[in-house]
């Protein structure tokens, strides 16, 4: 029988377990079924798992959002996919965490010839959600300054390097000397460590003391007052992430009317919407890898059947890069 990790109730790592389950005897007429081979692990796994999201079905549930593999069968009225091909995904409905898996052809993605298995499932989500925050939400420009904080952190080494393809002056902190080299290697302008260092001080140093125009936030809590002080006259904070924890709530007036500032929590399900959407922001992400200007970067390999170490290692924050679950 087929294996997949489940949660039967909200909390730690430790409520991730490893079971059998059965197959549905028919696939719906729109879906394949996928033979998954390597899945995504990202920080939004562990909000499904503790309670911060809230689940959008009941418990008990199978979690994960990314993966790839290769379809096995096909719906009844699929014709945009065959049997053999590789294919990923990085959208809901959750449930990624498995070794087979039904799943709908509006929100799969073809795998170019040039690109692995395990880079896709590393990468998919990560890699759409910076084009999204670099070319939609704010379009960074050649010499432009802005503050990306966890450099080196799977999504903050792809936005290193997209950055670098851009010209971009990209500011990004850290909380090691080893990690700022990392950020550095994959193309960030200028390391703060916020251990040893101010972020404001060395922000205003760097920027003639004008700052940045633009900060972008996935720590949350840690970070949400530096980032507002980083910013400069009418300057936008984008908050897409958590890690740290959930920002306190803030007086409007007293946070943003000092200097006008514009504020936005975005998600990547509300800018790939539609299949236009995907396929524009999967492709952007695919071209970036195949002409070299962006590299997966997996730094560590589970199998399956050790979900809940892989959430404990992402939640410690020491991680950087990406990490995957393999079957």
């Amino acid at each position: 029988m087929p294996k997949k990790i489940v949660i039967t109730k909200l909390g730690g790592p430790e409520v991730l377990e490893y079971v059998d389950y059965d197959l549905e005897s028919k696939i719906l007429d729109n879906d394949v079924r996928i033979k998954q081979t390597s899945i995504g692990l990202n920080y939004i796994d562990t909000y499904h798992r503790s309670g911060i999201y809230p689940l959008p079905t009941k418990l008990p549930v199978c979690p994960g959002l990314e993966a790839s593999g290769e379809v096995i069968e096909l719906g009844k009225n699929v014709s945009r996919f065959k049997i053999g091909d590789r294919v990923c995904y990085a959208s809901v409905p959750i449930g990624a965490y498995c070794e087979i898996r039904d799943f709908s052809t509006s929100n799969l993605i073809k795998i170019p010839d040039s690109i692995s298995n395990d880079t896709a499932a590393s990468i998919l989500l990560q890699g759409m959600t910076v084009e999204y925050l670099f070319e939609r939400l704010y379009q960074i420009k050649k010499d432009e300054y802005i503050l990306f904080h966890a450099a080196a952190g799977g999504v903050g080494l792809i936005a290193c390097q997209w950055a670098k393809s851009i010209g971009c002056k990209m500011i990004g902190t850290v909380s090691t000397n080893e990690k700022g080299e990392l950020a550095k290697a994959n193309g960030c302008s200028f390391i703060i460590n916020y251990k040893s260092e101010n972020v404001v001080e060395k922000v205003k140093e760097i920027t003639n003391n004008i700052g940045v125009p633009v900060v972008f936030d996935g720590v949350g809590k840690d970070t949400f007052n530096i980032s507002l002080e980083c910013l400069s006259l009418r300057g936008l904070m984008v908050s897409f992430g958590q890690s740290s924890g959930m920002v306190p709530q803030v007086d409007l007036h007293k946070t943003f009317n000092p200097k006008s500032l514009y504020y936005t929590r975005p998600t990547l399900m509300h800018y790939n919407s539609n299949r236009e959407e995907l396929e524009n922001s999967s492709n952007a992400l695919f071209n970036k890898i195949i002409n070299k200007e962006i590299k997966g970067n997996i730094t560590k390999i589970f199998d399956l059947k050790e979900a809940s170490k892989a959430h404990l290692k992402l939640q410690s924050r020491t991680t950087t890069g990406s990490i995957i679950l393999k079957t």
